[in-house]
């Protein structure tokens, strides 16, 4: 699959027809996700409605490092295999991720204010998260820096790389230090120990959020293929119209 994906002509093919269903489907799970958390999902008993900001602030959470994830990997692609598609995935992906962890900590904080009662603390997680956000912002201002995208896949593939020990401070922040947030409480190794009113409800939710960042991914993706082959078409006509003015110059001087 790899193979046939690292041919751009070969991905535009692809993504063009699973584009469409990944969209819809992302739709339904979020329209079915959000119909049970506002209709079937009870209050909790020590924060009331604004538990349900948990159903947008979790997931948010999840893909911030996801999407981490894929970037770190299409790095190990651009630096090792040199994948012809791996620096295009991770261009696409590092405004998506920033755009998740933004939501994750504008939720974080709406959630905080009633329960903690403060918009921001110098939590760990909190912290180590804001780290992420400013990571993603200087991965796609490194990508503006260079004009030549070879260049900028490399540069942008060391620092991404760099960056990936921030990930697990993320996630064992809680565990290694003394923080407001709470342990792990659905990928752990004896069970989640959520009410599965409340637990499947979030799992949909998260899987229509993951196949929405998938969609954005494809299509980001996608358009920035076609602006590298407009501008590849640019360079080539420009150097033909060079080429053209020094064949007219030259017969001008032979006149």
């Amino acid at each position: 699959m790899l193979t046939v994906l690292a041919n751009p002509t070969r991905f535009m093919a692809l993504s063009g027809r699973v584009l469409p269903w990944l969209a819809m489907a992302a739709a339904g799970l979020l329209v079915a996700g959000f119909a049970l958390v506002f209709l079937t999902v009870p209050d909790d008993y020590q924060q009331g409605a604004t538990v349900r900001i948990m159903y947008v602030h979790v997931p948010a959470a999840w893909l911030s490092l996801f999407l981490y994830l894929i970037m770190a990997m299409a790095a190990v692609g651009t630096l090792v295999w040199r994948h012809p598609v791996a620096d295009v995935a991770q261009k696409a992906a590092a405004p998506i991720g920033a755009a998740f962890t933004f939501l994750c900590l504008v939720t974080g904080a709406i959630w905080g204010k009633p329960m903690w009662g403060t918009w921001w603390v110098w939590d760990a997680r909190l912290t180590s998260e804001l780290v992420l956000l400013l990571i993603y912002l200087g991965i796609m201002g490194l990508w503006r820096a260079f004009e030549e995208p070879s260049a900028a896949a490399r540069a942008v593939a060391v620092m991404t790389l760099v960056g990936l020990v921030n990930l697990p401070v993320i996630k064992f922040s809680v565990d290694w230090w003394n923080t407001l947030h709470q342990p792990a409480s659905v990928f752990r190794l004896d069970g989640p120990t959520i009410h599965s009113s409340m637990l499947w409800p979030l799992l949909i939710v998260a899987a229509g959020f993951s196949l929405l960042a998938l969609a954005l991914h494809l299509s980001g993706m996608r358009t920035e293929i076609l602006r590298r082959r407009v501008r590849a078409l640019t360079l080539q006509q420009a150097r033909r119209s060079e080429v053209d003015l020094g064949h007219i110059r030259a017969s001008g001087a032979g006149l």
